[in-house]
């Protein structure tokens, strides 16, 4: 971003103060689950739950929550 902060937007600069944050509390948090294990089942449905995502039988588009909620 190559912006000066004068010239960005309330939204804009809001949207840079929430990565800087995040960013900072990753560095001085870290992963709370690094290096702990996921148990079989758990990792056998997630990736049953993603493949259904992908072939459209789970989820709802994006566009279609934004529409239905009024938020665009």
């Amino acid at each position: 971003m190559g912006t000066t902060i004068a010239r960005m937007t309330k939204a804009e600069f809001k949207e840079m103060l929430e990565d800087i944050i995040e960013q900072k509390l990753i560095e001085l948090l870290g992963d709370p689950d690094e290096g702990l294990l996921i148990r079989k089942s758990v990792r056998e449905r997630l990736l049953r739950q993603k493949q259904a995502v992908a072939m459209g039988e789970r989820g709802e588009p994006f566009e279609e929550v934004v529409q239905r909620l009024g938020l665009g």
